[in-house]
């Protein structure tokens, strides 16, 4: 797939099980649990789905490497680089964010937020896995969002709640079953990277590019969210990202970014390569929610 797309139509029916498989895995792997007897056969069965995420990893890393082979290696050109794949990076400024904010019905609007909520990964979690034996100035950045999106230790600030609680007052029922196959192929993109060491880097890059992204997304859901009536208090969680996001961009791409690829320039195409791989889940998504809402 060299154009960085995923797989045509006829392919959907492998893509949707495979996604599905990929949510099963992962919600297995980091779910807490407590020890059984059939241990052995547990690790078995994640080792084979470890092969199938790999798989589905690296081909989703092959069809971004040469745009990612393009970025500069030096830290203040490449921060340069990355800052503006906000507007030339792949499904940036769809136009589906400004039909949500200006057209979709309530019911419109529930179903694209049920998707949205059947594939978030959870940032803070992401975060956590990511900065494991990172340098100190990337992991304290790292931490430093973290604690934001834990509410900073406030329960009633904790971003992952408040998305909760829009998604319980609107009644929406996420379900991995009724979810398009790319919005969970989004999330087990951003799982797979944050789990695999391998792709520490990659995971940097993606989470990055989602601070930097997000705001102009989230502040459009929240318009719409107001026209349709959405009480203030329930619609928190994309004002606040609409406004924190740029913050946190700012701070990632100066403190965690540009001091990697200071300390070596092989990073830089790893950052990129994770950058454009969350890119392109996210314009798949944008894609796919279109086509079904008809925009």
């Amino acid at each position: 797939m060299p154009d960085g797309t995923f797989t045509s139509v006829a392919a959907a029916g492998h893509d949707a099980a495979l996604q599905r498989s990929l949510a099963a895995f992962n919600q297995e792997r980091f779910d807490p649990a407590l020890p059984t007897t059939d241990w052995a056969a547990g690790i078995d069965r994640l080792a084979q789905r470890l092969h199938q995420e790999a798989e589905f990893l690296e081909e989703r890393r092959a069809a971004v490497s040469a745009r990612a082979a393009e970025a500069p290696t030096d830290a203040d050109g490449f921060v340069r680089w990355f800052e503006q794949l906000e507007q030339d990076g792949p499904g940036q400024h769809d136009p589906l964010f400004p039909w949500l904010a200006e057209h979709a019905t309530m019911e419109q609007m529930r179903w694209f937020l049920t998707q949205e909520v059947a594939g978030e990964a959870g940032f803070e979690d992401l975060s956590a896995l990511t900065q494991v034996k990172l340098p100190v100035r990337p992991k304290l950045e790292i931490a430093r969002n973290y604690w934001d999106e834990m509410g900073r230790g406030n329960p009633k600030g904790m971003h992952g709640p408040l998305l909760e609680t829009l998604a319980q007052r609107l009644g929406l029922e996420p379900r991995v079953d009724t979810t398009v196959w790319e919005a969970l192929a989004l999330a087990n993109v951003m799982a797979g990277l944050a789990a695999n060491r391998r792709y520490a880097y990659h995971s940097v890059g993606a989470l990055g590019v989602i601070e930097q992204t997000a705001p102009a997304r989230a502040a459009l859901v929240g318009k719409g969210l107001k026209r349709l009536g959405v009480p203030a208090g329930d619609r928190h969680y994309f004002d606040l990202h609409a406004i924190l996001d740029v913050k946190h961009s700012a701070s990632w791409n100066s403190e965690a970014i540009h001091p990697l690829v200071a300390s070596n320039p092989a990073f830089a195409s790893a950052i990129a390569e994770g950058a454009l791989m969350r890119l392109e889940c996210g314009a798949a998504c944008f894609r796919r929610y279109r086509r079904e809402l008809g925009v």
